[in-house]
């Protein structure tokens, strides 16, 4: 039985249109969130898979979040090991950080739904081709000494690697657009999205036209991934 673990930052963050096709690939699902009290314990190297989501922190606030440094040790001994590892938005700076790359504030945040562009049409991105999906941060990383960029938006040219076949980080989120923890999202973070020139209803509205075809392109990129790893 293989078995998938999913690290949860914040409660409504979850994987979301991605356990669909977690689960049809054979997974066990399991979940952490962070401040569980054995969180420090963790092994993170024996689940099949681990897939590690979104949160509102950064990577350099490890002051204010010590199970930050934790989570780092903890992810580049599976990385070390090359265990299949997914990483969304704030997972997926976590990869480029144990990776050794720089994970820094951005020039703008990037909210709403809107495509990116694919540099590898013969990979499991592919099926995000032309296909608007939700962005939801303000940090970029440098690209990893390795990785192979796959995807780029105009203000964030590093939006997708990956290393090797096992491992892939996505800084958008392709799992979001059917899941009802969206308005949880919108009123967790009002005032980040207002800052940014974002209202409330535009991004319903957006989640409502675009959310349904972002999802299921999203659960065929993670199909067509998983059925690739070498591991």
């Amino acid at each position: 039985m293989k078995t998938a673990l999913i690290i949860r930052h914040v409660p409504r963050e979850g994987v979301a249109g991605f356990r669909a096709p977690i689960e049809a690939a054979g997974y066990v699902i399991d979940r952490v969130d962070v401040d569980d009290q054995d969180f420090h314990a963790l092994d993170l190297v024996s689940p099949d898979l681990v897939v590690m989501m979104g949160g509102p922190m950064g990577v350099y606030e490890r002051e204010a979040h010590p199970w930050i440094t934790c989570q780092l040790k903890l992810l580049s001994r599976r990385l070390a090991a090359d265990r299949p590892t997914l990483g969304v938005c704030f997972g997926a700076q976590m990869i480029a950080a144990a990776l050794g790359a720089e994970v820094y504030p951005g020039p703008v945040k990037e909210i709403g739904f809107s495509p990116v562009t694919i540099h590898d049409r013969d990979g499991p991105l592919r099926h995000l081709a032309q296909v608007p999906v939700l962005h939801w941060h303000g940090d970029t990383f440098t690209l990893p000494e390795g990785a192979e960029l796959l995807a780029s938006s105009a203000a964030y040219p590093h939006q997708a690697f990956r290393k090797g076949r096992n491992v892939l980080a996505l800084q958008f989120h392709a799992e979001m657009g059917e899941d009802e923890r969206f308005e949880d999202w919108i009123a967790q973070d009002f005032d980040y999205l207002t800052a940014a020139g974002h209202s409330a209803q535009d991004l319903r509205s957006a989640h409502d036209a675009h959310g349904p075809g972002a999802v299921a392109a999203g659960r065929a990129m993670i199909a067509e991934w998983l059925a690739g790893l070498s591991a």
